[in-house]
């Protein structure tokens, strides 16, 4: 397993200890690693969505842009 240095906002800090803490993780690199699996997941369902917004902006299918329905889109789920 790969060790990193890294730094940390002292908010950060402080919420990334209450969460071990609360024994919601055993570790901060627990946390850590966790978080970047989730991010790691989120920009791949991006990635996905975009691929499929290119390939209906080039069928045709709308007259929208991509960046046009990506923008409608977070609207919609940020209420």
């Amino acid at each position: 397993m790969a060790r990193q240095s890294i730094s940390l906002t002292e908010p950060n800090d402080k919420w990334l200890k209450s969460q071990v803490e609360n024994q919601e993780y055993s570790s901060k690199s627990e946390l850590i690693n966790d978080l970047v699996r989730q991010a790691r997941k989120q920009q791949a369902q991006i990635d996905w969505i975009k691929a499929k917004l290119e390939k209906a902006e080039k069928s045709g299918f709308t007259k929208d842009g991509k960046d046009d329905i990506l923008n409608q889109s977070k609207s919609l789920l940020n209420g």
